[in-house]
Parts: C-alpha cells; structure tokens; sequence
C-alpha cells in the first residue's frame, strides 16, 4: 500500500443563487489538538470554516476526538489533526516558515478523510502580518487562517479531488494575504464540485428505517 500526503504549499465567491438551495446533512468533524488551542482561535478557526462552506450547504459537527466514545454514527466525516502550537505567543517581524500548511492523506491513489493542519507553520508564515495588528485581534485572524488551510484540505476529501483551482480557497498555494484578508471563498466550479460529490440534500433524500 502507498500512502503519500497531499499538501497545500504557502505561496468569485460561489454564486448564491446556484448554491442556496441545498442543504446536505452535517458533516462530523473529528479534531486533535496537539497542544489545546486559546478559545478565541478555536472559535475563529470553526466560524471561518462554517463561513465559507455554507453558501455551499455543507454544515459540520465539531467532535473532540479525545472524548469520543467510539459508537458515533456519521453519514460523513474527517479527521483533523492540528500540530504544533496554535497560539500568537512569541511572534515576530521575519518568517522562518518553510514546507507545507496543511496536507491530506492518499493511499493507493485513494484520498483519505484524514488531514492535518500544522499550526507552527501558519502561525510563522503570517506572524510579520499579525504582528501589523491591534494585539486583541491577533487570536481572530490566527484563528481564520487556520480555518482557511483546513477548508482548503476538506475540499479535497470531499471533492474527492487532487485537483487545485485557479484561484480562491482551492487554489494550489497561498500567499500572506489570502490568509489574512477580510473574505476569502470558494470559486463557483469547486463549488459545484464540492456540491455534486455530496449525498443528496436533506430535502431530497427518501427517508427509511429498519
């Protein structure tokens, strides 16, 4: 069996009126912090995912993976691991950043749904941009950048795609801005391709039981 990671290298907002109709079933999302990240990263990394991924119609449930029981039931899921430490302690004007800021796993040309985030890496890559803001915003735009890598490594898993775009959250690389910037989204073809690999919406599905 090969295994080989698939990473996302430093370096349109989805039309609503295509998107807004579909609603599919949450998506569970298993997280693991190598070190636990301040509260106000972690919100922020959640709502910035939650943000670009709903004019898609793709919502998630956020799992500790360290206080699962293992009897969980999910349609879908991912799990991520943060490495490093996720908080803006210590920063500094220069970058010393290099490799990757987050990558997914393959196996025998099969994409996994297990991701991970490195936390060290984002942090030194955008710290000279931190460092440019009030203190007490710092933990947010963090936060967000993190949430903009790990959008970035869930679209592959569920596109089931190694493909980048030309642009927006799927493109190949980032740079210092596309992390730090007001908005930041999907362009409208990985949007439909985020869209047509999903199980059918909620609305669509026929229910059943046994």
């Amino acid at each position: 069996m090969k295994l080989v990671l698939f990473c996302l290298l430093a370096g349109v907002f989805p039309g609503w009126s295509e998107t807004r109709g579909a609603t599919f079933a949450p998506i569970a999302l298993y997280t693991q912090f190598q070190q636990a990240p301040p509260e106000g990263v972690l919100q922020a990394l959640q709502d910035e995912v939650e943000w670009i991924m709903a004019p898609i119609g793709l919502r998630f449930e956020w799992r500790d993976l360290g206080r699962t029981g293992g009897h969980e039931v999910s349609a879908e899921l991912a799990v991520v691991a943060f490495k490093g430490r996720c908080d803006v302690a210590g920063l500094m004007t220069h970058s010393r950043f290099e490799g990757a800021l987050g990558w997914t796993h393959v196996s025998d040309g099969q994409i996994l749904p297990f991701t991970d985030v490195s936390c060290d890496r984002v942090r030194d890559f955008v710290q000279a941009g931190l460092m440019a803001i009030r203190a007490e915003d710092r933990e947010e735009k963090y936060g967000r950048a993190l949430g903009r890598v790990l959008a970035h490594e869930l679209y592959h898993i569920f596109a089931n795609t190694m493909r980048h775009g030309s642009m927006g959250v799927a493109k190949e690389s980032y740079n210092v801005q596309d992390l730090l910037t007001d908005d930041f989204q999907f362009q409208a073809k990985e949007s439909r391709m985020l869209q047509t690999s999903r199980p059918k919406p909620a609305a669509e599905s026929t229910a059943g039981s046994m």
